[in-house]
């Protein structure tokens, strides 16, 4: 280990060290610290297993088993529980300087039985930091800065010591060293300012900018990590390879942007009226209600697509419950689609519900006239296929050619490139690929950081589903299948239980 790394090592161990529960905690016994001695439990076993032998779980999952939180069925235990989180964000974009400025109050509530002395953030925006470890190439735009921070109201500066107040910042995770506690089932509110130059295709092209006319926002505010009854706090840095891993919460969201952009956010936007053109506003609702396409804004009204403004500025508030994160779109120039799609009854009332699908994309991307279309089919189908409705409310499929070759998923939004080259079958599949990802892992979250593989294979798994409806005529299943044959004849496959 080089002297960096070790340093890192170090300062993230030192601040995550003494997070246990406090005296009087009943509801569960205390949560496994990361490294904690437990009892090793004895083998997982199954008639007719597929594997000749039977599995050992690790230790902190053996003690997870024993206390109740979870089950050997994957089934959550009688005593599980999940951290909660609310977000109240401000944030302002300045298309012209490429920058982001934020304001944001995170109030934290700890299900767990342990007294919380730190809480860890995620800056992953430093993955773009001078020095930061990474393993693909990147924009060195320094990161994102932190400005401020307050803790229940009282100011907080950098520290370099566990025993005093204040925040540390290594990489692209952020440690709160708290002037107290947080009790079980207590809350306790944070709040940061912060700011942070957009790289062009960042966070290994999964957000950024292309020319003036978009900009995709993703990975772009301090968030809190992941606290659970295995681990303890997860601290997995971002690399630039791996995705994301974050508890649910809701979030109330103000973006503060040009009045001549369009904007699309995770969640359900409260303010149409005063933010959309009055036309705009009643087609998006008609779309709502219409089974074909709705053209909300085409390319040639996109000029008029908002609301006026005084200050040349429109303010988007968006509302999101239940989610893992947020990421938003601002757009010039772009064409809006929309329609909605059946997902099933949600509440059992033995109705079927719908969610709008949204097609956002610009004149030179020819293949996206048809992209609600998939958009559409791949909710509805999905919904069938997996037997759980689509919970939210729209899913907004983002051109992104100039950031993106592919597709990246954030709950309700996707980025894709604008396939010209690959063609119009090709997009329909990364679209499948990617609206099939807000089951695994936006609806059932898994940690892509450690586990990439559960979202991956089930995700391509649930996509070759929804290609052999949608292309009756093809295998769906042939690529995938071929190219594993390949690798495994080659003797090159990999374990697929690694980091």
């Amino acid at each position: 280990m080089d002297k960096r790394r070790l340093s890192s090592f170090l300062v993230v161990s030192a601040f995550l060290a003494g997070c246990s529960a406090g005296p009087g905690a009943t509801t569960a016994a205390p949560a496994p610290e990361p490294g904690e001695a437990v009892q090793t439990a004895a083998p997982i076993t199954r008639a007719q297993r597929p594997i000749p032998y039977p599995v050992q779980p690790e230790p902190a999952y053996a003690r997870a088993l024993e206390i109740g939180t979870r089950t050997a069925s994957g089934a959550p235990g009688s005593s599980y529980w999940q951290q909660w989180v609310d977000y109240d964000i401000q944030a302002r974009v300045d298309v012209d300087a490429r920058t982001l400025t934020g304001s944001q109050t995170i109030r934290y509530h700890n299900n767990s039985p342990s007294r919380l002395p730190v809480l860890v953030l995620n800056l992953t925006q430093n993955y773009h930091a001078e020095g930061v470890e990474r393993i693909r190439p990147a924009e060195v735009t320094g990161g994102i800065t932190i400005e401020r921070v307050a803790y229940d109201g009282r100011e907080l500066g950098p520290t370099s010591s566990q025993q005093v107040p204040g925040w540390v910042v290594d990489g692209t995770i952020m440690v709160v060293v708290l002037p107290g506690t947080i009790a079980p089932g207590g809350t306790a509110e944070l709040e940061v300012d912060w700011s942070v130059p957009l790289p062009q295709a960042g966070a290994s092209a999964r957000m950024g900018y292309s020319g003036d006319e978009l900009l995709y926002l993703a990975y772009w505010f301090p968030q809190v990590a992941v606290y659970d009854d295995v681990v303890g706090w997860h601290v997995e840095p971002f690399r630039g390879n791996a995705e994301f891993y974050s508890d649910f919460g809701r979030y109330d969201v103000t973006i503060d942007a040009p009045a001549d952009y369009l904007v699309m956010s995770t969640g359900t936007l409260q303010n149409p009226d005063s933010v959309l053109a009055p036309d705009v506003a009643e087609r998006m609702r008609a779309a709502e209600m219409s089974d074909t396409v709705v053209h909300v804004v085409t390319h040639a009204g996109s000029a008029e697509a908002t609301a006026r403004s005084g200050d040349g500025r429109l303010r988007w508030e968006f509302v999101a419950d239940s989610v893992r994160d947020v990421a938003f779109a601002v757009m010039k120039d772009y064409a809006w689609d929309a329609a909605r799609s059946p997902v099933g009854d949600r509440d059992g009332d033995g109705e079927t519900e719908y969610a709008r699908v949204d097609a956002f994309w610009r004149a030179s991307a020819t293949n996206y006239v048809d992209a609600w279309r998939y958009a559409q089919h791949s909710l509805d189908f999905l919904s069938r296929f997996t037997g759980l409705p689509y919970p939210w409310p729209h899913m907004s499929v983002v051109e992104g050619g100039g950031i993106i070759g592919g597709g990246m998923e954030f709950p309700m939004m996707t980025l894709i490139g604008d396939y010209n080259q690959a063609g119009a079958d090709a997009l329909y599949n990364v679209t499948a690929h990617e609206v099939a990802h807000m089951w695994i892992p936006m609806i059932l979250s898994t940690n892509e950081r450690r586990y990439a593989w559960v979202d991956e294979g089930t995700t391509t798994f649930n996509e070759n589903n929804a290609r052999a409806e949608f292309f009756p005529d093809q295998d769906a299943f042939a690529g995938d299948r071929d190219r594993y044959l390949r690798a495994a004849r080659a003797r090159v496959e990999g374990a697929i239980m690694r980091w």
